[in-house]
């Protein structure tokens, strides 16, 4: 796979959301291939990389820079060589950086092939115990602008709705789905997924923000919200 100027291709591979053990075989086989691997946060990954004997060059890959980079990433694909896209955690481009580059590899004609793995909304979803047939990814709600009018508009939606939300604003958020949703709506929280502290707290959108206004939460979170009945 180094070096063949005959191949263009960009690879989107899945890293563990937090058990190691959860990095596929495959994976572990194209980061060792690769000519280079581009990290959300090459820190991060570094750990992950050491872990599995990786030696294969990286460099960081990020919200901040990804703009930048594009183009000179597109000139080396086309050059030959093969590339590797990780994010510190889960599967890259969702909610994390990877659609740029993607539709750029695609806009240029450059093969883009994304391995399967570690998601984290999808065992939240599987473990909240809504409805799964039909459901929305929202990730992360807006901030501040925007956010208002996002939750109107949610609060008709039928379908089970997924969200990724930090520790520190899951009580701002949990509220806010208390007065858009009603204090009824069927919530679930997960943190820590696959650590050794995970959880899945399930119950109405009161009872959950009353936990965590008791209990402050930590970790990374997901919450799966049921849709309007």
């Amino acid at each position: 796979m180094r070096g063949n100027p005959h191949i263009m291709k960009l690879y989107i591979v899945p890293t563990p959301i937090g058990n190691l053990q959860d990095m596929t075989l495959r994976a572990i086989e194209v980061l060792k291939e690769v000519d280079l691997i581009l990290a959300e946060d090459t820190r991060t990954s570094g750990k992950l990389l050491k872990h599995f004997e990786i030696n294969t060059p990286s460099q960081s890959h990020h919200m901040h820079n990804e703009h930048k980079t594009v183009e000179g990433l597109i000139n080396k694909l086309k050059g030959g060589t093969t590339i590797a896209l990780i994010s510190d955690a889960g599967t890259p481009a969702i909610s994390d950086p990877g659609f740029l580059l993607t539709r750029a590899c695609i806009e240029n004609g450059i093969d883009v092939e994304c391995l399967p793995g570690a998601t984290a909304f999808v065992p939240a979803l599987v473990n909240s115990g809504l409805p799964n047939d039909k459901f929305v990814f929202e990730g992360f709600l807006p901030v501040k602008k925007g956010r208002q009018t996002r939750l109107n508009l949610l609060a008709e939606e039928t379908r089970t709705m997924i969200f990724y939300e930090s520790p520190h604003k899951l009580i701002k958020t949990l509220t806010h789905f208390c007065e858009y949703f009603g204090e009824d709506r069927h919530v679930s929280v997960s943190r820590e997924l696959t650590k050794l502290y995970e959880e899945t707290i399930r119950g109405n959108a009161r009872e959950i923000l009353e936990h965590y206004i008791n209990k402050p939460p930590k970790g990374e979170i997901v919450i799966v919200v049921g849709g309007k009945k």
